[in-house]
């Protein structure tokens, strides 16, 4: 994925120019995918759009503290309620991580990363980084509406190795209660 995205720590951030519901989904430091099965139930689903290798970006590896490693596994999913996306997101899942304990993190199918995630001990958040989507953004195709749409990303370490996860949150999931 090529971007010209900028990332911004919260501190960066006006506040104001944010929705205040968004950015109380913004700046959630707990599991995304419990968050919303605990408001959609039996409705929720992940709808994987791809999964595959390809060479991270100079940028994505940087954002790991990665050197000297290319190639990763992307996959690229929908969190649904009844069916109608709520959240984009973009997983970079380096070679390096996919060794020993995490090669189970290659072969995820439809279940959701965070629940693997938020039950792995060995695993740490970095700090959440956010960002408004490019209009040419292919997760803009999701929103069904010219309304912005922001996401978030943070690096999550398991036992040491990383992988980086961008989550978008696309403007249904505003509507939740």
């Amino acid at each position: 994925m090529k971007s010209n995205q900028r990332w911004y720590r919260r501190h960066q951030l006006f506040n104001r120019s944010l929705h205040p519901s968004l950015s109380a989904w913004l700046f959630d430091v707990s599991s995304l995918t419990a968050r919303i099965i605990e408001l959609c139930g039996k409705n929720f689903s992940v709808r994987v759009l791809s999964q595959n290798w390809q060479a991270m970006t100079a940028e994505e590896a940087a954002a790991m503290s990665l050197r000297h490693v290319h190639a990763a596994l992307v996959r690229e999913v929908l969190l649904c309620c009844d069916n109608k996306p709520l959240v984009y997101a973009r997983t970079i899942i380096p070679v390096t991580t996919l060794q020993g304990a995490q090669r189970l993190y290659a072969n995820m199918g439809n279940r959701p990363l965070g629940a693997m995630l938020f039950a792995d001990r060995t695993m740490r958040r970095e700090a959440v980084q956010v960002s408004r989507l490019p209009a040419a953004h292919e997760a803009n195709q999701y929103a069904a509406t010219d309304e912005p749409v922001w996401g978030r990303r943070s690096v999550f370490r398991v036992a040491g190795k990383p992988l980086l996860v961008s989550e978008y949150f696309l403007p249904e999931i505003l509507k939740l209660k």
